[in-house]
């Protein structure tokens, strides 16, 4: 997925070079570095020798910085989208999917022509654990589906992947801080999680059997906060990595919008909030694909005039980024504020749609 035609206001050159040198995660997609004495272009997080001031041009997006005569960085690689996984792991992660109750060897891995170390440390990186850790919680997950739906333990335990109830019981518990048979029994709610990619950098999206629940980016710094704060919403839920319909349409529909192939999203939201902020949230989903709102209009129009400090709060506390258009509100004098994904996401996505309309 690419939205690299669109051309977009760069930061300032210093703070730039700042980001390139500190690798700051924040500025990936925001722009890529060009080395005028190698020819090359890479993200801001390369983790290659950093070049000298002096030797550095900014470009907006790859499409630039390809027509510029400079060929993309081999170890960053900005050609593909932020946060995707890489083609030497790709048939890995398929058979996972295809059959989560396997327990993967390091043998095994070497035997695909796989360096055990160099999986953990991608799992590391972009799921925050190991690539055995993510197996587990993986067959974890789906277990919980099953018995939080009233079905048996011991089938649950060993269709994914267990060879005693005893070693599943001590798993079990340490991930989600109770045991099988407590947690089936005070039904709680249980949510998949996963991880999406997009041009605007990976995004962590999980749903409940009603609908999509959260949609992040995954470098905002509110994400935990904000998980936690849906786990009390939902009833303590637990959430394991996985995937559902709901999930499955998500990530289509997000490959269409970005596309520019979809204006309207379909998949089902479970949203949790306060009257208020429901309020707010379904004004949101009625500001038109390509227009903006400002806050005040907003409270004008959920009939709360005064409160447009309370309809902002209610805008940051937005957990589905995108689905619920947040991007789409400004000031009343049209400039951009706040946005937890980052201000330049905003104005990427803004400038995106009124380019799409």
């Amino acid at each position: 997925m690419s939205i690299t035609h669109i051309a977009f206001e760069l930061p300032p050159a210093d703070e730039m070079f700042r980001a390139i040198v500190e690798r700051d995660s924040a500025y990936d997609g925001v722009f890529f570095t060009a080395v005028r004495t190698t020819g090359i272009f890479c993200r801001p997080t390369c983790p290659a020798k950093k070049p000298r001031q002096e030797n550095v041009e900014f470009f907006p997006s790859t499409r630039e910085a390809l027509a510029a005569g400079y060929r993309p960085c081999q170890r960053c690689r900005p050609m593909e989208s932020s946060g995707d996984a890489p083609p030497w792991l790709r048939d890995l992660l398929a058979e996972i999917e295809r059959d989560p109750s396997k327990r993967w060897t390091d043998a095994e891995l070497r035997v695909r022509s796989l360096d055990p170390a160099r999986v953990r440390r991608w799992f590391r990186t972009h799921h925050g654990m190991t690539f055995h850790a993510y197996q587990r919680a993986r067959r974890l997950g789906l277990a919980l589906v099953r018995i939080s739906r009233g079905d048996d333990v011991t089938g649950a335990a060993y269709d994914h992947g267990y060879e005693s109830l005893s070693g599943f019981r001590d798993a079990f518990a340490r991930l989600f801080g109770d045991t099988p048979g407590r947690t089936r029994a005070r039904e709680r709610t249980s949510a998949v999680v996963t991880r999406l990619t997009t041009p605007l950098g990976p995004m962590i999206a999980a749903a409940t059997d009603e609908g999509v629940c959260l949609l992040e980016f995954a470098d905002r710094r509110m994400l935990k906060t904000q998980i936690g704060r849906l786990r009390r919403l939902l009833g303590s839920a637990v959430f394991a990595p996985g995937t559902n319909r709901h999930l499955k349409r998500l990530e289509d529909e997000l490959r269409r919008y970005f596309d520019g192939n979809l204006q309207e999203f379909g998949v089902a939201l479970d949203i949790r909030g306060t009257e208020f902020q429901r309020s707010v949230w379904e004004r949101l989903l009625r500001v038109p694909y390509g227009e903006r709102s400002s806050y005040e209009q907003i409270a004008r129009e959920i009939g709360r005039p005064t409160a447009t400090r309370a309809v902002g709060r209610a805008n940051g506390d937005n957990r589905l980024a995108i689905l619920i258009p947040c991007h789409r509100v400004v000031r009343s004098d049209g400039t951009l504020c706040g946005y937890g994904g980052g201000v330049w996401r905003k104005r990427r996505l803004l400038d995106f749609e009124q380019s799409n309309r």
